[in-house]
């Protein structure tokens, strides 16, 4: 067993002042209250054209992104590197449907696949499909909605759009990632996403799906896409998250009177995500695996799945992978140890990260759940360090 307890590994980048800074953070981030005001402060300042970047690059910015453009995010990607954990640069600039904003982001995508060819310590690109068209494009196609000549003709432009991207990736060899939506956009997505993995994952998994393991449905769906990728004679890429729209999806369930797609309690969340991850290691020679969990226990057993199956740590096909300024704990451990590790990088902006950064802050309001756990681990090596020498220290 890996201990995930060590947190010499886990913070050995970080400097004292570091360490006290991402305390001072979540210990903000434990409170829920502090979160809303601080979140309506932000979009008042936003509204009224007052300068907020000052206060909040330097915060909660620095902890949880790279930087405002890809070059500004390189060091923090080389640093990482230095540790045995990569960088997967992510464009987080959402919530924009213009012609021109959807343009802007199908070039910047395009910039991080290359980007990650020149590099060499970037082994994943990946985007978000909400960035490519309309939600209104998304549903009406994922509903099965009769679509008008114009509706059919932007339904088409997502389609060359994610073909454009998975296209540079195939003939840049760089897998990319394509992250999961609501579910009323999914069934869209997932049918884009399993031709293109039927044109580009004939030799090894190019494109990956994103499987949300909150849904009562996606481990079916794991097993359906498998099948699929065998009658096509094609990889499959999967990538496997715990989900991060529950309470949208089932208030909407709730509202539409249909069932609610949601798992019923966390550990049949849990036992979904750990079952998807023992059905790709059984399927290892037709699946790749991309881990993308905070949770330990996954972690370890998918870890205790490689070496009954033999894998190397190093596999290609089998990556772990947290978000940038959360987990460290797993992340740096597994790295040390040999494994596949990357950290989801996000960059752009401030003001147009400001959705990324508010999600952040509102999953982690729980002094029982992540923040409590980095608050813990993180006092665990202050105390530490306060036992060594001061010149360690």
């Amino acid at each position: 067993m890996i201990s995930f307890e060590n947190t010499e590994i886990a913070f050995r980048r970080k400097s004292k002042f570091q360490l006290k800074k991402a305390y001072f953070l979540f210990k903000i981030i434990a409170s829920s209250n502090l979160v809303k005001i601080s979140q309506k402060l932000v979009l008042l300042a936003t509204t009224l054209h007052i300068p907020i970047k000052w206060a909040i690059k330097p915060t909660i910015y620095s902890h949880f992104c790279g930087g405002e453009t890809i070059q500004e995010s390189l060091p923090t990607i080389q640093d990482l590197e230095k540790y045995n954990v990569k960088g997967i640069l992510d464009y987080s600039v959402e919530g924009k449907e213009s012609e021109e904003d959807i343009k802007a982001a199908l070039e910047e995508t395009l910039k991080t696949i290359k980007n990650a060819k020149e590099s060499g310590n970037t082994p994943f690109a990946v985007f978000k499909p909400t960035a490519f068209t309309s939600h209104h494009i998304l549903k009406k196609v994922s509903e099965g909605g009769a679509l008008t000549p114009e509706e059919e003709k932007e339904a088409q432009k997502f389609r060359d759009r994610v073909n454009i991207l998975c296209s540079e990736a195939f003939h840049l060899d760089i897998p990319i990632l394509i992250d999961a939506e609501d579910v009323w956009f999914q069934r869209f997505i997932d049918d884009t996403v399993n031709s293109m993995m039927a044109l580009y994952n004939k030799e090894k998994a190019i494109v990956f799906n994103t499987f949300q393991m909150y849904r009562v449905d996606r481990l079916d769906y794991l097993k359906k896409s498998y099948d699929m990728a065998v009658a096509g004679n094609y990889y499959l890429g999967a990538k496997f998250v715990r989900g991060a729209y529950m309470e949208k999806e089932r208030e909407r369930a709730k509202e539409g009177g249909y069932p609610d797609p949601i798992q019923p309690t966390k550990d049949a969340t849990d036992n979904d995500f750990n079952a998807a991850l023992k059905f790709s290691m059984d399927h290892i020679d037709r699946i790749y695996i991309f881990n993308g969990t905070h949770n330990e226990y996954s972690s370890q057993y998918l870890r205790q799945l490689m070496e009954e199956k033999g894998i190397a740590k190093n596999d290609p096909r089998v990556y772990f992978s947290q978000l940038y300024g959360m987990s460290d704990h797993i992340s740096f451990n597994l790295g040390y140890a040999g494994y596949n590790v990357a950290k989801y990088v996000p960059y752009g902006p401030v003001k147009h990260v400001l959705p990324y950064l508010f999600r952040r802050a509102e999953e982690n309001t729980s002094a029982k759940g992540q923040t409590g756990r980095e608050l813990s681990l993180i006092l665990t090596e202050m105390e530490r360090r306060k036992r060594l020498p001061a010149v360690i220290n």
